[in-house]
C-alpha cells in the first residue's frame, strides 16, 4: 500500500472528491481527511490519531532501538564472569525486554508529537485547505492521481509515501 497526499481548497471540493474515489472503488477506511482545527468536517472521513501523530514511526524505531540495546546488554551479561549459563536465554530475555520497553517508551512520545510528514502541508491547513491521505495499492497510484487530477485540477498533489503499515 502506498499512500497519496494532497490538497483541496474547499468542502465542496473535497466531498466531490471522497464521492469519486468511492466510485473508483477506494474503501473509505482507506480515505482520510485533515483539515484545521474546528474546520466543519460535516461527513468527511477524519483522519484518526495514528495518521495525526507519529505513533507508528515512533513504534518502529523504539522496537528496534530496545532490541538492539536488548540483545547488546545480553551480550554482555554473558562476557561478565559470573554471567548467565543460558547464554542463548539470556540474551533473547533482554532483546525481547529492551524491544518491549524501547516500544512503549518511543510510541507514547511519538503519540504526543504531530506527524513529520504532515509539517509541509501545515500552511494550506491553516487558510482553510483539507490534507487528503488516501491508501491505494501501488499499481493504482497513478490511476488515482489522474483521477483527482483530471476533474479536479485546484487539487494539489502532495506526493506518496512508499510504505504504509497495514494496521492503521
Amino acid at each position: 500500500m502506498r499512500r497519496i497526499y494532497f490538497l483541496a481548497p474547499n468542502i465542496e471540493t473535497s466531498k466531490k472528491i471522497v464521492d469519486e474515489l468511492l466510485l473508483a472503488r477506494v474503501e473509505e477506511r482507506h480515505i482520510h481527511v485533515l483539515a484545521k482545527r474546528d474546520t466543519p468536517m460535516e461527513d468527511l472521513p477524519k483522519a484518526t490519531h495514528l495518521q495525526k501523530t507519529d505513533f507508528i514511526p515512533a513504534l518502529e524505531q523504539g522496537l528496534a532501538l530496545g532490541g538492539l540495546t536488548g540483545v547488546l546488554i545480553g551480550l554482555v551479561a554473558v562476557a561478565l564472569p559470573g554471567g548467565p549459563v543460558l547464554a542463548g536465554g539470556a540474551i533473547l530475555a533482554t532483546s525481547l525486554a529492551g524491544a518491549g520497553v524501547g516500544a512503549f517508551a518511543s510510541s507514547m512520545i511519538g503519540s504526543s508529537a504531530g506527524n513529520r510528514r504532515l509539517k509541509q502541508f501545515e500552511e494550506a491547513l491553516e487558510k482553510g485547505g483539507f490534507l487528503f491521505m488516501v491508501d491505494v495499492p501501488k499499481n493504482r497510484v497513478a490511476e488515482i492521481e489522474a483521477l483527482i487530477k483530471k476533474h479536479h485540477p485546484d487539487a494539489e498533489c502532495g506526493g506518496t509515501e512508499p510504505r504504509i503499515p497495514a494496521f492503521p
